[in-house]
């Protein structure tokens, strides 16, 4: 049973009292596909990655409605702006633009020693 006041979201903490970052197969700058959830199909790219919860912010998906109050002091009118909401990085796979398709990431070692992303399907290079 849960008593009054906020519900608040608890993160794992690792020994030193940190919350730990949950890797993730997305960085900043990507173009995915959301694969499930109310936005299903929508292709945009990843604005904003949050590691302490495991979410992501993609253009164009989970697009919520926010009303803003005027402020007193100056002459403003209020309004409704529209944002982006994060959603779970699972929720996501990263999209070929060149192939139009989606795929899992995959990792490799190129010749030189350089450690780089890539899409499973196509075989196309991420990380350049």
């Amino acid at each position: 049973m849960q008593g009054p006041g906020k519900k608040w979201e608890h993160y794992d903490l690792n020994k030193n009292g940190k919350p730990v970052r949950i890797p993730m197969h997305v960085k900043k700058g990507d173009t995915v596909q959301v694969i499930a959830g109310r936005d299903k199909g929508t292709i945009g790219e990843v604005t904003k990655v949050l590691t302490k919860q495991g979410k992501i912010v993609v253009e164009g998906a989970n697009v919520k409605k926010k009303t803003v109050q005027p402020k007193p002091g100056a002459d403003e009118k209020g309004q409704i702006v529209q944002t982006e909401s994060p959603i779970h990085h699972s929720n996501v796979m990263l999209y070929s633009k060149e192939k139009q398709i989606r795929s899992r990431v995959g990792h490799k070692i190129l010749e030189d020693g350089k450690k780089v992303r890539y899409l499973v399907k196509t075989g196309e290079v991420i990380d350049s």
